[in-house]
């Protein structure tokens, strides 16, 4: 147990005190801020612009078709197909002549550039929108009253509640469905990051002979757990780094807040979503964002979240960095030897995170659950569907045995790649097949 000890603190400090990990672990939150930052600022600025000439070949299309922020419907006269770019238009519109009693039939958008689907669907939308205007007034509904009726009906907010026990609480899909998929794929990256760190590792020491002189003094089974865990240890260390710098950052974020901001948003947090007098409009925009953005966060469990995203992020990457150690312990000199053998262990990992984009949108399908439970996918599918509830998506038994089985699972790759681990790491100068590791993995001692 000593000499694992000391394999874990050799592995864990000489990467922690590399430049390279102090440079990730700081600039990796700060890049990410930029790049979410710059991806909204790229899509608000990406969106196009369309203005489009309308010919109305019936006439009331221009009192009911209505446009957009992205979308302008101009019904300027003498403006045709030969004409429509000179006059500053991307596009026209062509509505053909209705027959009595049919309003179905073949409507005509011309442009120099081909249209984007999206845009596309919205006019295709907007058209069907303006003719059942149109039918609604002739069956005697006035325009202005339509639309007085259209926008004093839109104040529903939905607000959903879950049943815990005795108890109900406020939920919100939309950040489980964030929570669910962001730890997801944080798992599905180190997974992969730290596992081939750990593939690497061992294939350098086997190449340089490093490996040999280690195993005169240490077994190798100690060998490859010493790195395993140590590796590992450096990835949490990270993580928690990661927390801490984040959190850091939003409370200096904070100290930029006008002071009266803040104390609109802790008055409407006291008097339980509204100001004195049940009135929101007297709080200012910003108060009331920021507000919206806390009570949204605090409906999570955040401690049950965090303790289970160790959890699973230390099961999978044991589970899996067993098996990326023996594939580095059999590899020689030919790299290319080593994207053949990971093949069998990155499919479970690809089909996993498959199942899980599946699992934040629909948790309780029989594929998601049984994927929770199974060790193969449950790191990524079961955190997918803890954001969404315990015990009410994911209940109790699920989750224990969820875990157990990651835990056994852990113990039989360990025990299994051992045996490859211990072979493979002193065999040089011969190319090694999955058949002979298989052999290798069930033989009796």
């Amino acid at each position: 147990m000593n000499k694992i000890i000391l394999i874990i603190n050799r592995e864990y400090l000489t990467r922690v005190r590399n430049r390279r990990f102090i440079l990730t672990t700081i600039l990796t939150p700060l890049l990410l801020v930029i790049f979410i930052a710059g991806s909204t600022y790229l899509s608000i600025q990406g969106r196009s612009e369309e203005k489009i000439a309308v010919v109305d070949a019936n006439g009331f299309f221009k009192t009911n078709l209505k446009s957009t922020s992205e979308i302008t419907f101009d019904f300027t006269s003498g403006v045709d197909t030969s004409n429509y770019l000179d006059k500053g238009y991307t596009a026209i519109l062509l509505i053909p002549k209705f027959g009595d009693n049919s309003k179905k039939s073949e409507y005509i958008i011309r442009s120099k550039k081909k249209i984007g689907l999206m845009v596309e669907e919205s006019i295709k939308e907007k058209i069907n929108k303006a003719i059942e205007d149109k039918m609604l007034q002739d069956a005697g509904i006035d325009k202005s009253r339509l639309d007085s009726i259209h926008q004093r009906s839109q104040y529903a907010d939905l607000k959903p509640l879950e049943e815990k026990g005795n108890k109900v609480e406020e939920s919100n899909a939309g950040l489980a469905y964030g929570i669910g998929f962001g730890s997801g794929l944080l798992i599905y990256i180190t997974m992969f990051i730290y596992g081939a760190m750990v593939m690497r590792g061992v294939m350098e020491e086997k190449t340089n002979r490093i490996a040999e002189v280690m195993v005169s003094s240490v077994k190798p089974f100690q060998l490859m757990m010493g790195k395993i865990i140590g590796i590992g240890a450096v990835g949490l260390t990270q993580f928690i780094m990661w927390i801490v710098l984040i959190i850091s950052l939003f409370s200096v974020a904070q100290a930029f807040i006008p002071h009266e901001v803040m104390q609109q948003v802790q008055t409407i947090q006291q008097n339980g979503g509204a100001m004195p007098g049940n009135n929101m409009m007297q709080a200012s925009e910003a108060a009331q964002k920021i507000y919206n953005v806390k009570h949204t966060m605090s409906t999570a469990n955040w401690p049950l979240i965090i303790t289970c995203f160790i959890f699973y992020f230390l099961g999978g990457y044991l589970f899996y960095a067993s098996f990326f150690a023996a594939v580095g312990s059999v590899i020689n000199e030919d790299p290319q030897d080593a994207q053949s053998l990971m093949l069998p262990i990155t499919m479970p990992i690809i089909f996993s995170f498959i199942i899980m984009s599946q699992a934040v949108q629909a948790p309780d399908t029989a594929i998601a659950t049984w994927a929770s439970i199974i060790p193969f996918s449950s790191p990524m599918v079961m955190m997918a569907r803890i954001a969404y509830g315990v015990p009410g998506t994911v209940p109790y038994w699920q989750l224990f045995l969820s875990m157990i089985f990651l835990v056994g699972g852990f113990i039989f790759t360990t025990w299994l790649s051992g045996k490859i681990y211990r072979t493979g790491i002193l065999m040089y100068g011969k190319k090694t097949t999955w058949k002979e590791m298989w052999k290798w993995a069930f033989r009796k001692d």
